[in-house]
């Protein structure tokens, strides 16, 4: 498979329609690649908290209208990074939610984020929590969604695992002071859960937060195939999916798992 990461700069004299339109030109380039992965709130900045309110949009809104044509355009699976989603009626609120399009432009899957991040501000405040593990059958992997935060909680990606996850695609707004944690968090998630780690974060600056860059590619073994620099950059790796499942047989270790398992009584 060949993925791209298009690692977006997020630039604040830029409208968000405008950025839209440019994301998606870059998505149309990408015919060469099987999967296109976009960052994490590239819409607004994932510290721009102000503007969650106001740039907030329905599941089926703009962003979804332009992405959805772009995957078609392209022929090609897209993971198109997540939206601030407003979600109205009872159990409304703001969700931090990422959409997945197939090459046709229908939308597979979503997921709402469940690890909000800002401890008592920001985000962990202003969205609501998701609740449920979301994975996607491609047509020669199976891939585990998650969003920034949660690469600090192993036992999420452990359950993507036992969901039939083989690629763990990781949607990020990662800020730069903590770039060797994002690094070392995405080769963890990859050696613990034998698995492809494909790690696509935004550059420029949100909200007076410099963005970490170094978007990341990490094989099963914990080898990084690719990584960008620090500016917007489209990061395209070649990876075979086949190897997940070699790695898994020559070294067995997700067997001996006893913790977080059911284990048969003797």
């Amino acid at each position: 498979m060949r993925a791209s990461l298009l690692q977006i700069a997020v630039d604040e004299t830029e409208s968000v329609d405008a950025r839209r339109q440019r994301v998606a030109s870059l998505v149309r380039q990408q015919t060469a690649s099987d999967l296109v992965i976009l960052p994490e709130l590239w819409t607004t900045g994932a510290f721009a908290y102000e503007s969650f309110d106001t740039e907030a949009e329905p599941l089926e809104g703009p962003t979804y209208e332009v992405m959805a044509k772009a995957a078609s355009d392209a022929g090609v699976w897209l993971h198109a990074g997540s939206i601030p989603e407003r979600v109205t009626g009872e159990g409304g609120g703001l969700y931090n939610t990422s959409l997945v399009f197939s090459p046709s432009g229908d939308l597979v899957a979503t997921y709402r984020k469940i690890h909000r991040f800002g401890f008592d501000k920001g985000e962990a405040v202003l969205m609501g929590a998701g609740s449920e593990l979301v994975t996607v059958r491609l047509p020669d992997t199976t891939v585990g969604l998650a969003t920034c935060y949660d690469l600090r909680f192993p036992e999420l990606f452990r359950g993507l695992v036992d969901a039939g996850a083989e690629t763990l695609v990781v949607s990020a707004g990662w800020p730069e002071r903590r770039r060797s944690h994002w690094t070392l968090l995405a080769q963890a998630r990859a050696v613990e859960d034998q698995a492809y780690v494909l790690a696509c974060g935004t550059a420029g600056v949100h909200a007076g937060v410099p963005q970490a860059g170094y978007s990341i590619v990490v094989d099963p073994w914990g080898e990084v195939l690719a990584e960008a620099g620090a500016g917007e950059e489209v990061l395209v790796v070649d990876f075979d999916p086949a190897r997940v499942g070699v790695t898994r047989e020559q070294f067995p270790a997700l067997k001996d798992r006893l913790l977080g398992v059911a284990v048969p009584r003797r």
